[in-house]
Order: structure tokens, then sequence, then C-alpha cells
């Protein structure tokens, strides 16, 4: 007997299994950590609000979601902002399962995606710090692809504000 995947009411695969804080999947009956809801959609501040609380409790993988939803809920002016923040958080998340190469794709991608948006001199929605986010992303993949350590705290970004990293974080 083959195990049926989990489907939505479209016919869109699901994936129902729980996950570990990284965002990989566990068996079925594990216990994981609180799922974004798959349909989520927040509007813009909200959502930086719920991003950034899960990225200082050490989940970039659900912050990832969050932005998501909002990525994809976008309109066309904001959708490429919305899609590279969601990038850096899955870089954030490469960084913290240990894939270097993935890291450093996705954190330079997202840097680049939120760099374009600074050129076109667009003012940032929800308070975002993309200079902060821009710097912080680039440092971060060059310290991952020189091998250097990168602490927990250094995956913790701070998306509003001047300060780069979480307070007491070993940041550069």
């Amino acid at each position: 007997m083959t195990a049926t995947r989990d489907r939505d009411d479209r016919g869109r695969a699901r994936n129902a299994r729980p996950r570990d804080a990284a965002g990989r999947p566990l068996p079925h009956g594990a216990t994981g950590v609180d799922r974004v809801p798959e349909d989520l959609v927040l509007p813009p501040d909200e959502a930086v609000t719920e991003a950034q609380r899960l990225l200082d409790e050490g989940l970039p993988f659900q912050a990832h979601e969050v932005l998501e939803g909002t990525w994809k809920d976008c309109d066309d002016d904001g959708r490429e902002l919305w899609r590279a923040l969601a990038q850096l958080a899955v870089g954030l998340t490469h960084a913290q399962r240990g894939n270097a190469r993935g890291a450093v794709a996705l954190l330079r991608r997202g840097a680049e995606g939120v760099r374009i948006w600074r050129v076109l001199d667009r003012a940032a929605p929800a308070g975002l710090d993309l200079a902060g986010l821009t710097a912080h992303a680039e440092s971060l993949a060059s310290d991952i692809e020189a091998g250097h350590a990168v602490g927990p705290d250094r995956l913790r970004p701070r998306l509003r504000g001047g300060a780069v990293g979480h307070p007491g974080g070993d940041h550069p």
C-alpha cells in the first residue's frame, strides 16, 4: 500500500508532517514546533512584526513562511521586495541548518533584491531597515563563505530600526 500525499481542497500538495525548529520535516506523530498556517496572509506591518518575533525565537523558516504569504499576496509594486525578504529568511534557515552554500546563495540573492528596491529610491514599507538588512545579509554571507563560525544571534537580524542583529549578539 502506498501512502497518500496530504492535499488541500484544490488538490495541491500540502505537508502536514510536523517540523523541527529549522523547518525540517519530522516523522508523522513526532512533536514539532508550531507551524505557520499555509494560507496565512498578513498586512505588511503585521507580517514584519510576526516575522521579527519568529526570528527572535530562532525560527527563520517560520519567518520565511510569514514573509512568503505577504509576498504572494502583494501587488506588483511590492512583490519583489517581499520576495527578497523571504529569500533572506531562507538564507538564515540554510545557515541554521549548516548548509553554507545555500545560505550564501540565498542571503546574497535576497540582499540583491533589497538593494534593487533601495536603488529605485522607494520608501521602505512597515518601517523596514533595508540598508541594515542588506549590510547584515552581505556580512553574514561573507563570514559563512570564509568559513567563520556564526553564532545564533547572527541569524536574528533586526527587520526594523537602526541596529542590525539581535542586541548583544556577535555582529561585526
